[in-house]
């Protein structure tokens, strides 16, 4: 049976208490017939069953700016907290490989109605709290 990561739970429960009324249309962790096709995406489940990504409905409570502000805290906490892979909203991927900052994304799906979050295998089993607040 398929399981989220646990730092994907945790993001998800932190999200949710922030944006209680949030649109959650386009959330998702389960890879679909799409990301199944493609065969290396972060929402397969591994052979333990673990999925590590998560999309989150850029409808933030009617305002789209709040996405914005949203991926940004997420890009910027990844900095420090390692569980998080990488991320992608809008067009743009953020990741380690240029230490954390914005490029375009060239994939098939450039992520305009959700945030995408893939996460490392340090987060399967650390629920700990992500300090999207304190980010600097």
């Amino acid at each position: 049976m398929p399981k989220l990561c646990k730092a994907g739970i945790q993001l998800r429960e932190q999200i949710d208490d922030d944006y209680p009324n949030r649109d959650r249309r386009s959330d998702g962790w389960i890879a679909d017939s799409r990301h199944l096709a493609k065969g290396n995406s972060d929402h397969i489940p591994d052979s333990r069953g673990i999925v590590r990504a998560l999309d989150i409905d850029a409808n933030l409570n009617a305002h789209p700016e709040e996405a914005h502000a949203l991926a940004e805290k997420i890009r910027r906490c990844a900095k420090k907290d390692k569980r998080i892979k990488y991320v992608i909203y809008d067009g743009r991927i953020a990741s380690s490989i240029l230490r954390w900052k914005w490029r375009k994304y060239k994939g098939s799906n450039p992520h305009k109605s959700h945030i995408h979050i893939s996460f490392n295998p340090s987060g399967d089993q650390d629920r700990s709290w992500i300090n999207l607040e304190g980010v600097q």
